[in-house]
């Protein structure tokens, strides 16, 4: 079946997080350098990428230093600086080429208040994990994006930086899907079997959904 609608993952596919990871580690008091090589060592070993966290505090818990950082006046945000440099240009190509469009990640209520700010002129629909009670990479979530397009799944192309949280709950679930080389889940994850094996579509630039959504409708013709 052709692909008439696409959903994007937030973190590294639309937002580079480079610079909110960043904070974590100043909220952390240790370099910069240390929390990131650690969180890449997390994330090669196949673990949750919160047991940095732990690595640095343990007992930490991700959700009550949220709000102290929102307590302290220092909120996780993310805004236009954030976004990955192809992300308008794509967006408007794809809603050119007559797509349907959706935003469908792992956010919290106050991150899904920014997506809208940011996104709602741009996009049909946008959802959260905080808006519909799931989260990646359960299946409940996928369920969901199903519900909310009007569209078959498997004329859905997810697009994720994740092998583990996007592309395979994505393929159990009946839709097709892009993994963005980019990031530190898509540079580590892209050398995986399944990369290759069960990934619809490989890309380095969202720019390039274009050309092989056209190429692969082609041949579904």
């Amino acid at each position: 079946m052709a692909i008439k609608a696409v959903v994007f993952d937030v973190g590294e596919c639309l937002v580079d997080e480079t610079r909110e990871y960043g904070t974590w580690a100043d909220w952390l008091q240790v370099p910069r350098h240390t929390f990131a090589a650690v969180f890449g060592a997390v994330i090669a070993q196949g673990r949750d990428y919160r047991e940095t966290f732990q690595v640095f505090r343990p007992g930490f818990d991700l959700y009550e230093e949220r709000e102290k950082r929102a307590a302290a006046g220092q909120p996780e945000y993310f805004g236009e600086q954030d976004l990955y440099a192809d992300v308008r240009p794509a967006l408007a190509q794809l809603r050119a080429d007559g797509l349907w469009l959706g935003i469908a990640g792992n956010q919290t209520v106050r991150a899904g208040g920014i997506l809208r700010e940011l996104f709602t002129a741009d996009v049909d629909l946008i959802g959260t994990s905080d808006d519909w009670g799931s989260s990646k990479p359960d299946p409940a979530f996928f369920v969901r994006v199903a519900e909310v397009v009007p569209f078959d799944a498997a004329e859905i192309l997810y697009v994720g930086d994740r092998l583990d949280n996007d592309i395979r709950p994505a393929v159990s679930a009946g839709m097709k899907t892009a993994l963005i080389r980019r990031g530190p889940w898509g540079t580590i994850q892209q050398h995986d079997p399944d990369a290759g094996r069960i990934t619809t579509i490989r890309i380095d630039s969202l720019e390039e959904l274009t050309e092989e959504i056209g190429k692969f409708n082609a041949a579904e013709r």
